[in-house]
């Protein structure tokens, strides 16, 4: 039941953060929209992209890291008992 609830505790924090990231990929697109229908800067509007993605996928990659070690972790010591 503890791990329940720490996992309900985690998807509550996640969800609550997520407006802010919102945000901040609305400010990201706002800045390409202008760059590219000024014909301007088309390196800048791909490079820009790909932050955007890299900056996305990190913390999931990370969360997913740490929960495959946890598994494993758990799954050694039921194994041991």
């Amino acid at each position: 039941m503890l791990r329940f609830y720490t996992f309900l505790g985690l998807v509550v924090l996640f969800l609550s953060n997520s407006s802010a990231s919102f945000a901040q990929c609305a400010m990201c697109r706002a800045t390409l929209e202008t760059n590219v229908s000024n014909g301007s800067q088309e390196q800048l509007a791909s490079t820009l992209n790909f932050g955007i993605m890299y900056l996305f996928a990190a913390p999931y990659l990370l969360v997913a890291t740490v929960g495959y070690i946890w598994y494993k972790q758990s799954r050694k010591q039921l194994s041991e008992k």
